[in-house]
């Protein structure tokens, strides 16, 4: 049976009403909602906003971190069929008025004073603007601005006339349908305006199952809410899973207490771009530099074992009896403390996307026993387009084709998504909408890549970096060079300085990687002479294709 995210919160508070649904740290202390205090919030919140008059097909703006009360303003929305619109809650006053124009949009539940003050500041460039909803009032007391309230008293109004008319919540529940538009989510409009992605509440709540199904998540996962929740990333992970999975989302108290946060949570799923995989890695290295001696060669000695025989133990491969006693000792001394002092000690899934992660840094978290995988989508796809299976997770593809998605690649190498996630439209954007879906149901990614022949799909380039054929490869061309040895994507440099024919690698130790993680001298060979170890020969023979070619 198809539902909307109100009937999957409200069947959450009926099985299972005293469980956590959500945490919330505020002042160093967290505190817990049950899935009965989420479903009262939406229920009060959506009859407080229905009294002030939103009404079903409108949307509203929700402007803010990932708290409580804000994500259930967003299922009070869609309680009364109406269509939250989150934006991001770091963005300047003046990015918010082309979404609010653009979504007619007269209500905005937003966080705190910070944003209450971005509302005022457009308003006279959004005059739709009606009604103002603040979650936090410190520093508002002594505002005067018409059309400003406050979410407790949208709650409190609501509260009576839920108490006064019983039935109704449910009647409006019951009213909506899974194909009705749940949510819209901005592009970033780094080329013009920002495109509002249509989703409906089907596309969202598929993809959210297709990737709990495909990981076995569960109601005792837990999360934690860090990224924007204007992201769909976010809004996959930490509400559309979240209701169709009932585990726990945990929002921290700020980005300064994050780590620590992390540390105390101890997610069991657990996503973020390799940016912060990064940034966690270099802090561990940093406090390594002062650890003593021995601690330093101990770290050394058993990250060395790590990298030798961690990716394979992490893939269920054998690694032999020395190799599995040396990793059950370095677990003990070096990776568990390691992921304990990172915050991963309990994750069971971790996740990356956005941009391409280091080889090297995808190694080392799988090295010290920490399941991580990338993924691919988009907004347009409600994200789970690929995913990478427990035993199969590499640098340089993205995963297969999770349940429900087709994919193939067209002729320019472009990569095409069908899929039941996919967005309803591009609001108001007929042109934009028919330039990336086409009448048969394909979407274009602008993604070129190709399915190697284990399946997974591997992102090249955006389809107009990759050169084409005129008359031969042109400059600048992404192309394939490969051997019996291996294959190595790259971008073309065509020169004047080598005879026709002959392809020269870059080795330089910072560029010798390609596109997809390999390294160029993967596709070398050399015999050494007896005497000092000096090369007598190499053997660089290769072929060179554009990237859209098949392997």
């Amino acid at each position: 049976m198809e539902r909307t995210f109100s009937q999957l919160l409200m069947g959450h508070a009926q099985q299972r009403p005293q469980a956590p649904a959500m945490r919330e740290k505020e002042y160093g202390i967290w505190h817990s909602h049950s899935w009965a205090d989420m479903a009262q919030m939406a229920s009060q919140m959506a009859a407080g906003l229905h009294l002030a008059g939103l009404r079903r097909g409108e949307h509203i703006v929700v402007v803010g971190a990932n708290r409580p009360r804000l994500t259930a303003a967003m299922l009070a929305a869609q309680t009364l069929g109406a269509i939250p619109v989150p934006l991001y809650q770091d963005a300047v006053s003046s990015e918010y008025v082309f979404p609010i124009n653009n979504a007619e949009v007269r209500f905005a539940v937003v966080e705190n004073q910070e944003q209450v003050d971005k509302m005022i500041e457009i308003r006279g460039q959004c005059p739709g603007i009606s009604h103002i909803i603040y979650d936090d009032p410190r520093g508002l007391r002594n505002y005067q601005e018409n059309g400003l309230s406050s979410l407790d008293a949208c709650m409190s109004s609501g509260a009576a006339h839920v108490a006064a008319h019983p039935g109704w919540v449910q009647q409006e529940i019951d009213a909506g349908h899974a194909g009705d538009v749940a949510a819209m989510f901005f592009t970033s409009g780094t080329t013009g305006n920002p495109k509002g992605v249509v989703h409906t509440h089907h596309s969202l709540i598929d993809r959210a199952q297709a990737g709990a199904d495909f990981d076995h998540l569960g109601p005792n996962e837990e999360v934690l809410a860090y990224l924007p929740p204007a992201w769909i990333g976010q809004n996959i992970f930490s509400y559309a899973q979240w209701l169709c999975c009932g585990y726990v989302v945990n929002c921290p108290e700020s980005a300064a207490t994050m780590a620590i946060d992390l540390k105390e949570v101890g997610p069991t799923y657990y996503f973020a771009p390799p940016r912060v995989f990064e940034g966690l890695l270099t802090s561990v290295m940093i406090r390594m530099e002062d650890a003593s001696s021995i601690k330093r060669s101990m770290f050394h000695y058993f990250m060395d074992i790590a990298r030798k025989y961690g990716p394979a133990k992490m893939d269920g491969q054998s690694v032999g009896l020395v190799a599995s006693l040396l990793l059950a000792l370095g677990n003990l001394f070096v990776y568990g403390p390691l992921r304990n002092t990172l915050g991963f000690s309990r994750v069971r899934v971790a996740y990356t996307a956005g941009e391409a992660i280091g080889p090297d840094l995808f190694r080392f978290y799988r090295s010290i026993g920490i399941n991580l995988k990338q993924l691919y989508g988009s907004t347009e796809t409600a994200v789970f387009v690929c995913l990478q299976p427990d035993n199969e997770a590499r640098a340089d593809t993205v995963g297969v084709p999770c349940e429900g998605v087709e994919i193939k690649v067209a002729d320019n190498g472009e990569i095409l998504v069908k899929s039941k996630g996919l967005l309803k439209e591009y609001y108001k954007n007929p042109t934009a909408t028919a330039e990336v879906l086409t009448a048969d149901g394909w979407y274009h990614t602008s993604d070129a890549g190709f399915l190697d022949a284990n399946g997974h799909l591997k992102i090249i380039d955006r389809v107009k970096d990759v050169g084409r054929i005129s008359g031969g490869i042109n400059d600048g061309a992404t192309v394939r060079v490969f051997n019996q040895r291996g294959v190595h994507h790259c971008k073309v440099k065509i020169s004047q300085r080598a005879r026709p024919g002959v392809v020269h690698g870059m080795g330089l130790w910072w560029r010798k990687y390609g596109l997809d993680g390999t390294n160029v001298n993967q596709l070398t060979s050399q015999k050494l002479t007896d005497l000092g170890q000096a090369p007598t020969f190499y053997d660089c023979l290769v072929e060179v294709a554009l990237a859209s070619t098949p392997a």
